[in-house]
């Protein structure tokens, strides 16, 4: 009889910074967006671990192997007048996926999100992620196709600030 795999989650510490820049850069070769890719350890232990801290980080792990991360934050609703929780990533290496390891990191931030009385847990996935799609509808979750996403970065975040 083949044993079974043991999926654990934990909070981030400082000492997990090479790890959350590593899996960070896994992710962004996956969604084809290494270039874009500027993280560091010193900006991610001021936005993580700093006196204001900005975001948080979950480590999941496989037999006590950590093999996947998930980065969230709070945001709020008007319309609902409560937090939400925005996931920004969650991201497994690929010989973990389809062990458990995603559905324990998600199930996390849910707990949490439950716990701090949230309206709701939302996250963005990329049209061609078939694969995380499909996870995710699988456990419940709803595209939503009436919303489009804005961004404004670099120069255009300048200009519009000054």
């Amino acid at each position: 009889m083949q044993p079974t795999s043991r999926t654990t989650v934990r909070p981030a510490s400082e000492a997990d910074l090479p790890l959350i820049l590593q899996l960070i850069r896994e992710l962004a070769e996956y969604e084809r967006l290494a270039d874009q890719c500027v993280a560091t350890i010193d900006l991610l232990r001021q936005y993580i671990f700093g006196p204001r801290p900005v975001a948080e980080v979950r480590i999941g792990s496989l037999d006590g192997v950590p093999v996947g991360f998930t980065l969230f934050f709070h945001n709020f609703s008007t319309f609902l007048s409560r937090p939400g929780i925005y996931i920004e990533d969650i991201y497994v290496q690929p010989h973990a996926r389809g062990k458990g390891v995603g559905k324990a990191l998600l199930r996390e931030v849910a707990k949490l999100a439950l716990q701090r009385n949230c309206g709701r847990l939302e996250w963005s996935v990329l049209d061609w992620n078939e694969p995380s799609i499909s996870f995710y509808k699988s456990v419940g979750a709803v595209p939503m196709s009436e919303w489009t996403v804005f961004r404004v970065t670099g120069d255009a975040l300048k200009k519009l600030g000054t």
